[in-house]
């Protein structure tokens, strides 16, 4: 149990820095390169990003998700207090990050998909990705917060 309440928690961090890693890039470099380009540029750009993202990011997110449940499973197992209390708090920060993803940035990312795989411009491309921005703080936050009650729980493993 001393390995596992190691292990877990450390892979869970690094799952998690992977996400918060993607969404650090879109608060500081994302935005404003998009600012720079035609709606033609953005959607056929974004779309394929988010292709690849959405396929890809569900990996990440789901490790870290799994690992910091398991965490605080053994945490409660092994009487780790600390430690369970951290996990929790990973937990809940991972699903309210996954309920503004499934709620706002997932039917944006859809669209622009969509439009980019048919080759088409989007009239309200802009204003969609803006909505996509707009929820970037409050992803980029629920991350760090799991990271960082993450880096507790191994802390205190």
């Amino acid at each position: 149990m001393d390995l596992l309440m190691h292990l877990l928690p450390g892979l869970a961090v690094l799952a998690c820095a992977a996400v918060y890693g993607a969404d650090l890039f879109a608060a500081l470099v994302l935005r404003s390169a998009l600012s720079e380009v035609d709606d033609r540029t953005l959607t056929a750009t974004m779309g394929r990003v988010h292709r690849y993202g959405d396929r890809r990011m569900p990996v990440p997110f789901a490790v870290s998700v799994v690992a910091s449940a398991l965490t605080l499973v053994v945490a409660l197992l092994t009487g780790r207090s600390g430690t369970a209390v951290a996990s929790a708090v990973a937990v809940v920060a991972l699903g309210a990050w996954l309920t503004v993803y499934l709620r706002v940035s997932a039917p944006i990312n859809r669209v622009l998909t969509a439009a980019a795989e048919a080759g088409e411009e989007l009239p309200d491309a802009r204003e969609r990705q803006r909505r996509w921005d707009r929820v970037v703080p409050a992803r980029l936050t629920l991350q760090g917060i799991a990271v960082a009650a993450l880096c507790t729980a191994l802390a205190l493993a």
